[in-house]
């Protein structure tokens, strides 16, 4: 258990290294928390400070879950060793959970961070890189059908556990518990954006959507 508990430290630590304030102290002392919907991620970052900026913070949120399940778990600690009563499969699930718990809740930052979904999909990018193409195809669904990007990721997540559930149970339990388990937080993290669009204040994406009053609008007024 020593084993298990230091490694998920170590990915929590790494996770709370947030993209959105290394770039922003990189540009300035910019804080996007200051700034939009107030979420360090990518999405804020984009509609804020740019194509350029949003780039950077995705690229290092990426890579933080990346270290969290593909690096951490494999690295040989000093007055540590690896115990063989761990399942490599569950410690590289657990360290990939800790680093998206950084990114949402960053101890050097106040526990003011983001809502976890590039640093979970950095995850998946080293446990199951499967699963990326039938997410992003359900993702950019919901965005294009709706505008909502926090939709579209909330739907993203969900598909994942009911996919593995018909495509690969039982032999990937472990996976479908991880999956399950987040998609669980996903929807807790983004509850302000649910509350929001129940009101109708949420943040709508019209130009990526294919059915729209604005798109209709805009092709009569070339036609």
């Amino acid at each position: 258990m020593l084993e298990l508990g230091v490694k998920f430290l170590v990915s929590y630590f790494i996770g709370s290294l947030m993209g959105a304030l290394i770039v922003g102290k990189l540009r300035g002392g910019i804080d996007i928390r200051n700034m939009g919907s107030g979420n360090a991620g990518g999405t804020n970052a984009l509609r804020t400070q740019g194509m350029g900026f949003a780039l950077g913070v995705v690229i290092i949120d990426i890579g933080k879950g990346m270290l969290g399940a593909g690096v951490v778990p494999g690295l040989e600690l000093p007055f540590i060793a690896a115990d063989p009563a761990i399942s490599r499969t569950w410690l590289a699930l657990c360290c990939g959970a800790a680093a998206v718990f950084g990114h949402v809740w960053p101890i050097y930052y106040r526990f003011r961070g983001g809502k976890g979904a590039a640093t979970l999909v950095g995850t998946f990018l080293v446990i199951a890189p499967g699963l990326l193409v039938p997410m992003l195809l359900v993702w950019a669904a919901v965005l294009i059908l709706s505008g909502y990007v926090g939709l579209a990721t909330m739907s993203a997540a969900v598909s994942l556990p009911v996919w593995i559930a018909i495509t690969r149970l039982p032999a990937e339990q472990p996976l479908f518990i991880y999956c399950l388990v987040m998609a669980a937080f996903v929807i807790y993290w983004h509850w302000a954006n649910i509350q929001r669009m129940r009101a109708g204040n949420e943040n709508r994406n019209i130009k990526v959507m294919l059915f729209s009053r604005g798109r209709r609008a805009n092709a009569n007024d070339g036609s």
